[in-house]
């Protein structure tokens, strides 16, 4: 995942734009982005974001994982599955909501090197800029599950920790699946950033829940209250 936020025609939005002149036309992308971002998510007001790594193959176990968890979670709850729409773990759980005949959806992001929206995406919409789609992602959810992933899925991880942590938004549930990824992460939070340095609180410790059990995920989604966030957007 590129740190470079690309528009439409490829170009990356620098703070050379700003000085020659440009800004103008980012804010005006990046308006519509924001403002066609809260309409497509108005669609489907109950909702599951999935995040992970898209170097995942098909063979892969948490592919598999991820394609059962989204399939049961469509046939159990109703819920539409949205994920960033690319490959890997985002190609998984598409395909799992798809084949449950659920609303597989995903955001999709422009890319130098072009990035196509895997084929079990019902309804979509591309980004030009990550932090706009970043935000569609994160905003909001009756729940975030995350499989084992990169720079990008941590990056996304941390995002919707801080927004719950400072109250930014509402406290939804973060199912992290893959104990033997996940474990190793929350011995570093626990033993280095909260004891040893004290850089957070240990209750932020209960922001998250590891599992590698799809039952007590799919119970953890279906106690998790419903957003109404989408009532109050005209």
């Amino acid at each position: 995942m590129s740190d470079n936020n690309n528009n439409q025609d490829g170009e990356a939005f620098s703070k050379n734009d700003i000085h020659e002149g440009e800004i103008e036309k980012h804010i005006d992308r990046i308006t519509h982005e924001f403002r066609d971002g809260f309409e497509f998510l108005k669609k489907y007001p109950k909702s599951v974001t999935v995040f992970g790594s898209s170097q995942a193959k098909s063979g892969d176990g948490s592919y598999k994982t991820a394609e059962e968890l989204t399939g049961r979670i469509v046939r159990e709850t109703g819920y539409a599955v949205l994920t960033g729409g690319g490959p890997g773990i985002m190609e998984a759980a598409n395909k799992g909501a798809y084949e449950a005949d659920g609303m597989s959806l995903g955001l999709n992001i422009s890319l130098p090197h072009e990035h196509i929206t895997n084929v079990y995406v019902r309804h979509s919409l591309k980004f030009s800029y990550f932090f706009s789609r970043k935000t569609m992602l994160m905003f909001a959810a009756e729940a975030y599950v995350f499989f084992p992933g990169g720079y990008g899925t941590f990056d996304e991880l941390f995002g919707v920790l801080v927004l719950i942590q400072t109250g930014k938004i509402p406290r939804v549930p973060v199912i992290l699946i893959g104990s033997k990824f996940w474990n190793p992460l929350k011995s570093f939070l626990e033993e280095t950033m909260d004891h040893s340095y004290h850089t957070i609180e240990h209750n932020d410790l209960n922001l998250f829940e590891i599992t590698d059990s799809l039952d007590r995920a799919i119970e953890i989604v279906k106690k998790a209250p419903i957003s109404e966030w989408w009532r109050n957007i005209s």
